[in-house]
């Protein structure tokens, strides 16, 4: 049963125009993490979650572990801020 799955048209193009956009949906979702981190202060368990999500989002990237390792192991959402701009 090593088959691969078959796909009708409509969801191969589903799929591609997915993998087309995915730097646009991880900048997306890296920007709302940073819009999180910021209001979430108070909240320490909410920012570990966070500090590993947005962690999750940067592996998915293009960029290099050294450029963003530091910064989640800082925990500044300054720096993280403006590496998401570099991003976009």
């Amino acid at each position: 049963m090593a088959g691969g799955r078959e796909y009708s048209s409509y969801q191969r193009k589903v799929i591609n125009r997915y993998y087309d956009n995915q730097d646009t949906i991880l900048a997306t979702r890296l920007g709302e993490i940073v819009t999180d981190i910021a209001l979430a202060q108070d909240d320490q368990k909410k920012l570990d979650r966070l500090w590993k999500r947005a962690e999750q989002a940067l592996s998915k990237t293009n960029l290099k572990p050294e450029s963003w390792k530091n910064i989640v192991q800082n925990r500044d959402p300054k720096q993280l801020a403006q590496l998401l701009a570099k991003l976009a």
